[in-house]
């Protein structure tokens, strides 16, 4: 048996419990949101209020960085499928994306306390990023390009600092406005306004 296939495969009548996992999942989310910071999380912890044993947990996660990147990968949902009709449309779905998931306490309240370990666990923080915060950039990043080549944006825009105004106005206001208080047209108030600058001049 190759070193590869020792580690994954599975013994027989055993197979992958998605139930356990979702359990251990929200059982990481949970403590977290309690207050218990990364570096006091302890895969002890999360095996008793999951109901499962440590052993079911290393059969999934090989330690507790692994667990906690993909319990924090849950908090931000799918991008959903932009239609790439309309840059403007498109960016606003990008941008209410991040509204809807600031709506919701738990997971502002979990991600704030996880990213205050940022400094003692980066490597953490930074697969973190790759996985969940990426995808998300890329797909504006897109967006603003392809809006440049059809003329819907202005040709000399600066991409970096347009994406850095659309996505600093949304989270300055999911930062400091009430949890569940944020208007629903808020992105889209958000990309008009930047339209004003982004958009073709003249």
């Amino acid at each position: 048996m190759t070193i590869q296939e020792s580690t994954t495969a599975r013994p027989a009548g055993r197979p992958r419990s998605e139930k356990a996992e979702k359990a251990i999942i929200e059982a990481t989310l949970d403590l977290i949101a309690e207050g218990m910071g990364v570096s006091e999380l302890t895969i002890e912890a999360i095996a008793s209020k999951a109901g499962v044993g440590k052993t079911t947990i290393y059969r999934r996660w090989s330690n507790k960085e692994d667990l906690v990147v993909d319990a924090l990968a849950t908090l931000k949902a799918p991008l959903p499928p932009l239609a790439g009709e309309s840059v403007r449309d498109d960016l606003i779905v990008l941008l209410d994306v991040m509204r809807t998931e600031a709506g919701q306490s738990r997971s502002r309240c979990v991600m704030n306390i996880a990213m205050s370990d940022a400094d003692r666990y980066p490597r953490l923080m930074e697969r973190f990023m790759k996985r969940a915060v990426e995808p998300r950039k890329q797909a504006m990043r897109s967006t603003l390009e392809r809006g440049v080549v059809s003329g819907e944006l202005r040709p000399d825009l600066d991409i970096d600092l347009a994406m850095a105004m659309l996505s600093g106005t949304m989270m300055h206001n999911t930062k400091w406005a009430p949890a569940g208080d944020l208007p629903a047209d808020l992105a889209e108030r958000i990309v008009d306004a930047a339209m004003t600058g982004i958009g073709p001049q003249g």
